[in-house]
């Protein structure tokens, strides 16, 4: 059969396509992505990975193809099929540049965060067997999302310390970080800043985050903060400028991308040359400035 892919929102490989590539291919299909010009009359089956819910639509479908639709932004309860999820054996083929691994040890997660589709898609959190690895990578992207809540993760670092590339973590929950995790983090090579999160304005994280950099150095840690859901602009100042203090790395996720203000103070932030020189207030007075100079030419 003539199997082709489409995953038109994914910025890194989209692992659901990689299984669904090696499981097609096993079977002797010819697989490949799915190019309208060539592919639209004779595609069997075209499978379309969508992971954001504001991705446009897509409206050129091979004539006559089945379409498997599927993916957190098609419906968030999908999930592939046992024997095409099961596999573990992901083809990196259909990303000759990707120069990383993608790994998980563990899925779902033992928070409910009300702005996380996580628990709902994946469930408690739960171990899972490592995929294989990309022979073209250098470093592993660990996509657990919430590392250390997963029993098993001891036997998870030793699998990455035998393996000895440099691994950039994900999801590491602050609340969770003992001295053990943060030793055995520290016998890891980096390959970029361990990722933890003060998403909640009205839960104190100063006590930990003060503990924390007492076992990791604070240029090794960056710091996301959720704004626009259920905080203030002053909460959210507050978050990081207390970061700032720490020496850990703020950086901005804004909850609607649209909002002026979001926007303007994530680019405050996560634009380090502008967040170490000029103060929010003086930023902010910039942008307001603009704004009405702006408007002023129409």
């Amino acid at each position: 059969m003539k199997i082709r892919l489409l995953a038109n929102d994914s910025k890194m490989p989209n692992i659901a396509i990689m299984k669904i590539s090696t499981y097609h291919k096993q079977l002797g299909d010819d697989v490949d992505w799915y190019n309208p010009l060539f592919d639209c009359n004779d595609t069997d089956i075209l499978y379309h990975s969508q992971l954001f819910c504001f991705t446009p639509p897509y409206d050129h479908y091979p004539v006559n193809a089945k379409i498997i639709k599927g993916g957190t932004g098609i419906d968030i309860k999908s999930h592939l099929p046992k024997e095409i999820d099961d596999i573990l054996d992901l083809d990196y083929s259909l990303y000759p540049d990707c120069d990383y691994s993608m790994q998980f040890y563990s899925r779902g997660c033992i928070r409910k965060c009300p702005f996380c589709v996580v628990h709902d898609k994946e469930g408690y959190i739960q171990s899972v067997k490592p995929m294989s690895l990309n022979c073209k990578g250098t470093h592993i992207e660990i996509l657990d999302n919430n590392f250390f809540a997963n029993p098993n993760w001891k036997s998870a670092i030793e699998d990455l310390l035998k393996i000895g590339q440099p691994v950039n973590f994900h999801g590491v929950d602050a609340r969770l970080l003992t001295k053990e995790h943060c030793d055995y983090l520290n016998k890891l090579k980096l390959y970029k800043t361990i990722k933890i999160a003060w998403d909640f304005p009205k839960m104190d994280l100063r006590p930990q985050l003060k503990q924390i950099i007492q076992w990791i150095k604070p240029y090794k840690l960056m710091c996301y903060v959720l704004i626009g859901y259920d905080s203030t602009p002053e909460e959210d100042l507050y978050r990081v400028e207390e970061l700032r203090k720490l020496k850990i790395d703020p950086f901005v996720m804004p909850f609607d991308k649209t909002d002026s203000y979001q926007k303007s103070f994530a680019r405050w932030v996560n634009d380090k040359a502008i967040f170490r020189k000029v103060k929010w207030e003086d930023y902010g007075k910039t942008i307001k400035v603009q704004s009405i100079n702006q408007t002023s030419l129409f």
